[in-house]
Order: C-alpha cells, then sequence, then structure tokens
C-alpha cells in the first residue's frame, strides 16, 4: 500500500471543522452528549470483553501447562 495515498486521504484541519459542525447541526448541542456517553459505554464494554478473552486464554494456558504428561504405555 503506497503511504501517500493513505495520507492524502486524511481530513485536513478545516476538513475536522467542517465534519464537527455537520455532526452539531445533525444531532443538536443536547444529544451529543448523549452519542458520546453511548460511544463510551460501547468502548468500555469492548474492553471488558476483551479483557475477559484474555484472561481465559492465559488461564487455559497456564492449566495446559500444569497438566501432567501424558504416559504412554506400550503392551
Amino acid at each position: 500500500m503506497n503511504l501517500s495515498i493513505f495520507l492524502i486521504s486524511m481530513p485536513g484541519g478545516g476538513e475536522w471543522i467542517i465534519i464537527l459542525i455537520a455532526i452539531l447541526l445533525l444531532f443538536g448541542g443536547k444529544k451529543i452528549p448523549e452519542l458520546m456517553r453511548g460511544v463510551g459505554q460501547g468502548m468500555r464494554e469492548f474492553s471488558d470483553a476483551k479483557n475477559s478473552v484474555k484472561k481465559d486464554i492465559e488461564e487455559g494456558m497456564k492449566a495446559k501447562d500444569n497438566a501432567p504428561a501424558p504416559t504412554s504405555e506400550t503392551k
């Protein structure tokens, strides 16, 4: 991937101001805090789920390391 194409596609300072004004006009001043609160709760839930999965994987790896080694019995 060409880095210059990625940098060109990023919005600049003036474009961010236009985007923020459009959001303010669409949602209004009273709805923006509710919107941000919802985004924050979503990010928190995602982080909690990520940490839970990470913890489960680590516990599974520890249990695997502590499990007795299989014995090979030949008759």
